[in-house]
């Protein structure tokens, strides 16, 4: 007889409040397939939050709100976190206060495409995210790998993402592209966000190079981390002396 396999679910956190028909739209990311058998994805919102993540400010309230979403996903059974935004909101946070593995989309995606790429650029929806990119090639030492950040000057949507747009965004992201390739020099692209998720296909179809779904690249990156035994060094995450859960919610709910 075969052993029955042993589900390991990981929590999938996207920094903003959403209905449940627009969660429905970020966990179309996953294609079919993609998840092996034994993985159990869940989508959650935050209680609370902005919907852009258009600044700093935001950045310091989304980190509050992904670290409420998921500091008890170690005791809810949880085996691992993976945040659904290329900012990593809470990442580190996550990381101090669990020991399970915790992932994000933006120095995934960043130290993949450094592996895969002499250089790489971002392509992005409007100039309000650039701030995300040069705040992850700070943190990872990729400035000289990055080639260029260039947006298309389309504000994002976290509810409908890029549906009914498609044929105006699509072939704006993809002459993005192809400025970044052709007069920046990358060797690889990055998609800028996770609510653009619906456009890879079409871009990875019409680019010689590379072409890399943020979500999804956290994602696996999470799996192996699970699969080898992997997780976070404790001596760069120092766990808190005492967790103070109670006042994390509350300061997370105003």
């Amino acid at each position: 007889m075969t052993s029955p396999i042993i589900s390991q679910r990981i929590k999938m956190i996207v920094p903003v409040p959403l209905p449940p028909e627009a969660l429905a739209g970020f966990a179309a990311q996953m294609p079919p397939g993609l998840v092996r058998p034994g993985i159990e994805v869940e989508f959650t919102g935050v209680r609370n939050g902005t919907s852009s993540l258009d600044s700093l400010y935001e950045a310091t309230m989304a980190d509050a709100f992904c670290l409420e979403a998921g500091m008890r996903a170690e005791d809810e059974g949880y085996a691992a976190v993976c945040i659904n935004t290329m900012s990593d909101s809470g990442l580190s946070a996550l990381r101090s206060r669990l020991s399970i593995p915790v992932t994000g989309p933006g120095r995934s995606s960043f130290f993949l495409a450094a592996d895969l790429a002499k250089r790489f650029s971002v392509v992005t929806m409007w100039p309000q995210w650039h701030w995300i990119y040069e705040k992850l090639a700070l943190e990872t030492g990729l400035e000289k790998r990055l080639a260029s950040i260039r947006d298309i000057g389309v504000r994002p949507d976290t509810q409908e993402l890029l549906a009914g747009k498609e044929e105006i965004v699509f072939d704006a992201l993809l002459a993005a592209c192809r400025k970044c390739i052709d007069e920046d020099g990358a060797h690889a692209i990055i998609l800028g966000s996770t609510t653009m998720h619906q456009s890879h296909q079409f871009l990875s179809e019409r680019l010689e190079v590379p072409v890399l779904n943020p979500g999804l690249v956290a994602f696996k990156q999470c799996e192996t981390l699970l699969d080898l035994g992997l997780s976070h060094s404790k001596l760069t995450y120092h766990t808190p002396e005492n967790p103070s859960d109670v006042l994390a919610s509350v300061a997370a709910v105003f």
